[in-house]
């Protein structure tokens, strides 16, 4: 590994200036990704520019929605209440990333920029709406998450360019979201397949009860959600995200199409897992073949959607162990 000079600017305005003047530098925030790409000798930069002295790139702002700094570690965006109880995909996803000591120093900008398909922050930040905020040497510009990623390793940033934040609107109690991390075991792991569902569903007035009963049985999917359909519980608005699936993680929007506006039921969950499964670009890989992938898109959309569904009904219930959707 070839030595490197390495700075440590303080502001972002220092970064960008320092990038435009260097040839061949190199933002690093976590440096998880990074580091691995420099021992691997993918990347050789002359220089190394940090961004983990800059506090305006390290912040949770929950006061309007949702912003985070994209140099908040993934730890930090773990332990936020706020975030547990109204951005719960975004939660589930930080929690099954890597170990404890890599999410103490690996950031959400990192995981972003790092354009992976597997990246586990991605899928969520998809169906939460997110937007990233980017600054650079031509100055500030908003871009939403969708068109961010351009394929594996490539974004929509250009030279110099930083996110400086990601934002995201305020969801009502209406509205739930999960993530799904698909891997042979538990810790440590790139994910297989991982699916994010976000969902805003209506109920009639007095069945609220009955729903919430529902949820606290050790039913099947298929007979809760024939209950559901029962209760006449609709969709109001629906998101779906799949990662490691295409070139870069991707949305499933014919899918949230034919879910929103819908009476929830069996067929509906089981039409909209196969219209996900329909709309990916799987390959065959080490860790999981294209067909499997697809086959258990119909499975985790299902699972991830009325884990959503559960997050609305009972959200100051927790159930451990998990229960398996």
């Amino acid at each position: 590994m070839r030595g490197y000079e390495y700075f440590k600017p303080k502001t972002i305005e220092e970064a960008i200036k320092l990038m435009g003047s260097i040839e061949g530098a190199q933002y690093i925030a976590g440096g998880t990704d990074v580091m691995v790409m420099l021992r691997q000798k993918k990347i050789a930069p002359r220089c190394m520019i940090s961004l983990r002295n800059i506090s305006d790139l390290s912040y949770i702002d929950t006061n309007d929605g949702l912003r985070i700094g994209s140099a908040a570690t993934h730890s930090a965006i773990e332990e936020n209440e706020y975030i547990k109880r109204r951005y719960c995909a975004l939660n589930d996803a930080t929690t099954h990333l890597g170990s404890r000591q890599i999410r103490n120093v690996a950031t959400i900008g990192g995981n972003i920029c790092n354009a992976a398909p597997s990246a586990d922050t991605a899928c969520p930040l998809l169906v939460l709406d997110a937007r990233a905020i980017i600054v650079g040497p031509k100055g500030s510009r908003e871009l939403a998450l969708d068109d961010f990623f351009l394929g594996p390793g490539k974004t929509a940033l250009e030279k110099g360019e930083i996110v400086k934040e990601f934002v995201m609107p305020r969801f009502d109690e209406s509205t739930g979201s999960a993530y799904i991390k698909h891997t042979r075991r538990q810790a440590m792991d790139l994910p297989i397949l991982g699916i994010a569902a976000r969902i805003t569903i209506s109920v009639k007035s007095g069945s609220e009860v009955r729903c919430k009963d529902m949820f606290c049985t050790i039913d099947s999917i298929s007979n809760i959600l024939s209950r559901l359909k029962e209760e006449g519980m609709r969709c109001v608005d629906a998101r779906i995200a799949m990662g490691v699936v295409a070139p870069r993680p991707i949305r499933a929007k014919k899918a949230e199409a034919a879910l929103t506006g819908k009476i929830i039921s069996p067929e509906l969950f089981e039409e909209i897992g196969d219209i996900a499964a329909g709309e990916a670009q799987p390959r065959d890989s080490i860790r999981g073949e294209a067909w499997y992938r697809r086959e258990m898109i119909r499975v985790l959309v299902k699972r991830a959607l009325i884990k959503s569904i559960d997050r609305v009904i009972r959200p100051d219930e927790a159930i451990y162990p998990e229960r398996l959707w």
